[in-house]
């Protein structure tokens, strides 16, 4: 889950829809702006695509990772 600047959530959404293991990417609307969907079978690989390919975009103010576990 991404909070953003204001007026940024569709540029944010097209440069993340491009990275490696991105499921799904869509704005939704209260606490958080954009929600990614991320999908691998080791937690290491999601970890460093939040760090290194989401995190480092500019105008995000805040990313908050849930992990599902089937």
């Amino acid at each position: 889950m991404i909070t953003c600047e204001m007026g940024s959530e569709s540029l944010i959404i097209e440069k993340i829809k491009p990275i490696q293991g991105v499921r799904e990417v869509t704005g939704v609307f209260g606490n958080y702006d954009v929600l990614v969907k991320i999908q691998s079978a080791k937690i290491e690989e999601i970890s460093g695509t939040i760090i290194a390919n989401i995190r480092r975009l500019e105008k995000i103010r805040c990313t908050t990772t849930l992990v599902c576990a089937n």
